[in-house]
């Protein structure tokens, strides 16, 4: 016995650090925070609010958070569908993104989850947010972000996505529209967006080009009304080039609403600013101008529109490799061992 004291001894440290890494980890839920510094944005916080299965939102809003902290000034957190069984990020559970009060000192609020379920002590600081009447960035899935079983009790199952109560939703009832239909087959066909004329000069446009690519095909967006302001349509491509020529179907010469803002009024009878881009994919933000368009827009739902520089910096902070799109089993997720950490460092090993 004596004999292993000096091993124990040895021990220790690691035992007492394991132990208050445990304790941190509890006190604080698991998210990705990045502090602020000179920009535009000092003194102001954004959160990133992720959880969908196909488009691998952990990883392009982790990048935008760079962006936005590293070359913009603005204080970032990123939150994430946790597995509570695993402590790993897994958006296949739709139950669990904690951290959420963090929406309490929020600025800005980018959302980018789908068909979500969260309990309601989560939930209820996401609602408190609207009910505020403070700023949203929607982003693809976000117009169809929460779904309840039929035989919820919660109080907010009215912000389901096809709720008759509140109609669409959050989706149809903040940002514009509720989830309707792929317009373009997904994984087969990309979007070629197009700039409103009509809106050339506003300034979330600055420096942006007059059409984009996305690799993530046309979403159906038909519920807006004249008072949104489309800054830009998509037509579907033919495949996911983007020299692919626009279809050739009943689908040739329709475009969809593609990036917009609109002011809402949230339940308690309070308006607020949103936009909304039905573009996501982690590989969509290789393009320069669609992040500049995102950035952007997210400047001017801060209160910085009238100080959109004439080619806001959008370059990459580190190396963003973005992985492809498509669901993965819980295996996959499992397999990957993904953390907030993992993304605390914008060129993460996979």
């Amino acid at each position: 016995m004596p004999a292993r004291l000096p091993c124990l001894a040895r021990l220790a440290p690691l035992l007492v650090a394991t132990c208050l890494f445990a304790v941190s980890a509890r006190a604080e839920p698991p998210a990705l925070r990045l502090p602020g510094g000179e920009g535009l944005g000092r003194g102001q916080h954004i959160v990133f609010v992720t959880g969908e299965e196909y488009y691998r939102s952990e990883e392009g809003m982790s990048q935008f958070a760079h962006i936005l902290s590293h070359r913009h000034g603005y204080r970032c957190t990123v939150l994430f569908a946790i597995d509570p069984n695993t402590g790993f990020i897994n958006p296949n559970f739709n139950r669990n993104i904690p951290g959420l009060e963090a929406l309490r000192d929020a600025d800005l609020l980018v959302l980018f989850v789908r068909l979500r379920e969260l309990p309601d002590e989560q939930m209820r600081h996401i609602v408190d947010y609207i009910n505020a009447g403070r700023p949203v960035l929607g982003i693809r899935n976000a117009t169809h972000p929460f779904r309840y079983a039929p035989t919820s009790t919660s109080p907010y199952k009215s912000w389901d996505w096809h709720s008759t109560e509140w109609p669409g939703g959050f989706g149809q009832q903040i940002l514009g529209d509720t989830w309707i239909a792929h317009f373009g087959q997904f994984q087969k066909e990309a979007t070629r967006a197009h700039r409103n004329p009509s809106e050339r000069d506003h300034p979330v446009l600055r420096g942006v080009a007059e059409t984009l690519f996305c690799h993530t095909d046309v979403n159906s967006v038909e519920r807006l009304t004249p008072a949104e302001r489309v800054l830009f349509h998509a037509e579907v491509l033919s495949g996911l080039n983007p020299t692919d020529p626009p279809v050739t179907d009943q689908r040739k010469g329709v475009r969809m609403p593609f990036a917009w803002f609109k002011t809402y009024t949230a339940p308690s009878g309070k308006t607020g600013r949103s936009f909304t881009t039905t573009a996501g994919a982690s590989l969509d933000w290789q393009s320069a101008d669609l992040r500049r368009l995102v950035v952007n827009a997210m400047l001017s739902l801060t209160g910085h529109e009238a100080e959109i520089p004439p080619q806001t910096n959008v370059d990459f902070v580190g190396d963003y490799r973005p992985q492809p799109t498509g669901a993965l089993p819980d295996s996959a997720w499992n397999e990957r061992q993904l953390t907030p950490a993992h993304f605390a460092h914008p060129s993460p090993s996979r």
